[in-house]
């Protein structure tokens, strides 16, 4: 990455960023996630976190603030400016690396949503442009923006959601014109097009369910001290908070997309896929579409069968349990969006800020930081950068692990609350090392 340039091309940085030993990063993570179930499994034999009485009120003044009509405003005036001021840059805009547009889209939007939704709470379902204007179209046909032509379809749930992540990653991580305007312009139209009519449609039920952005958004905030029970905003710990992730039909592909992603996302940049790759006489573009979607095939497949392989209640059906359990995979995913963007989000992100200033190109200051400088403390500091990361990674699979036991022990029979586990378990372990080999083989 240099300050001359922004360098869209994912990474932790190489091996040389992480001082660790990779063999002793993996046995001590494999050691804390069986040390974290064997101590859950005796000394938590109850369920702790319940969505329906967790929590406290927060803070009057607070309450007051965050639910009052000029908070709510301003928060979708930012979102419409940004969003503008993004469309600017894309549609006038020059087609080069350095137009804001790209770091705006691919570091602003996809990796800063989870560090501002674990501080903020969801995020984008506040400022998202989307859900403003679906809000002024109602306000001005007299209509309810909440309710829509047609009732959204249960069965559908999360699956539009899952499908529009995995389009974006696809334009990320596969597409091989992923840096000109011109599939950037259209990817954002389609989206905007897609969301004003199923808005229209369905409601606001349907951002809620299918937008992909804010699946991402409000999965992310589930991990924050924000919730809210009956319209009251209540602080509580984020493993009360993940509690609350309704199972719905899809879930498991949304997180096994944004895992899935991640994942490859490294294993793309290892030495032995980059050589197999040079070697083959297959497109790189083909292989780099099979490797995406197999990974998410395959992290979600792994979770799966480790959620169906337990004994079950009589009325608990096998095909329930993924969906119910995948909540606990949010923080795994946490986790590993911190240690595989961590610099890059840090980077290149004051690379976007000091670009936007200059929209289109022509040496404008308009923001005042044209002549900001990158500050490269992190990389810099490899040491610290890789111990971050790999406590990332691990505090994530243990914090799952916990969100997982307190679930099994709430809707598994009694006689397999513990051995009815293991298969998870061992999906989780194999989670944990094959995601600090990539960690380190990238």
């Amino acid at each position: 990455m240099s300050p001359d340039g922004i360098t869209l091309a994912h990474g932790i940085g190489g091996a040389k960023d992480l001082p660790i030993s990779p063999e002793l990063a993996i046995a001590g993570a494999s050691a804390a996630l069986v040390v974290s179930f064997t101590v859950l499994a005796l000394a938590w034999r109850t369920p702790r976190y319940d969505a329906a009485t967790s929590g406290r009120p927060a803070p009057a003044w607070l309450a007051a603030v965050v639910d009052s009509a000029a908070w709510r405003i301003g928060l979708r005036v930012l979102g419409v400016v940004v969003a503008a001021y993004a469309a600017v840059a894309a549609v006038l805009g020059k087609d080069l690396l350095t137009n804001p547009i790209f770091g705006m889209f691919y570091v602003w939007w996809w990796v800063g949503l989870v560090p501002l939704s674990l501080l903020l709470g969801p995020v984008w379902k506040a400022i998202s442009p989307v859900r403003t204007v679906n809000l002024l179209f109602a306000k001005l046909s007299g209509s309810d923006p909440d309710d829509g032509v047609f009732t959204y379809p249960e069965r559908l749930g999360h699956w539009p959601a899952a499908v529009g992540l995995f389009a974006f990653v696809w334009l990320e991580l596969v597409y091989p014109y992923s840096t000109e305007l011109g599939p950037v312009r259209l990817w954002c139209a389609a989206y905007v097009a897609l969301m004003l009519l199923g808005g229209a449609l369905f409601g606001s039920t349907f951002y809620a369910r299918a937008d992909p952005f804010e699946v991402y958004s409000s999965l992310a905030a589930k991990m924050s001290v924000w919730g809210r029970r009956d319209g009251v905003l209540l602080v509580r710990s984020p493993l009360a908070n993940l509690d609350t992730v309704a199972a719905r039909p899809g879930l498991v592909a949304v997180v096994a997309v944004l895992f899935g992603s991640t994942a490859f996302d490294s294993f793309r940049d290892s030495v032995r896929w980059v050589k197999f790759v040079q070697g083959s006489s297959i497109s790189t573009t083909v292989l780099n579409n099979v490797a995406l979607l197999a990974f998410c095939v395959l992290v979600g497949g792994v979770f799966a069968l480790g959620c169906v392989l337990t004994g079950i209640g009589d009325d608990l059906r096998r095909s329930e349990l993924p969906n119910r359990l995948a909540h606990s995979v949010v923080p795994i995913i946490i986790g590993y969006i911190v240690a595989h963007y961590l610099s890059y989000l840090v980077e290149v992100g004051q690379q976007t800020l000091i670009q936007a200033s200059d929209p289109l190109s022509d040496g404008s200051n308009l923001l005042g930081t044209a002549d900001w400088s990158v500050s490269y403390w992190l990389s810099y500091h490899p040491t610290l950068l890789a111990n971050t990361k790999v406590i990332a990674v691990v505090l994530g699979h243990v914090l799952g692990v916990v969100a997982a036991h307190d679930r099994a022990i709430r809707i598994l029979p009694a006689r397999h609350q513990l051995t009815g586990q293991l298969p998870l378990l061992f999906a989780m372990v194999a989670f944990t090392v094959g995601g600090l080999y990539l960690l380190f083989a990238a």
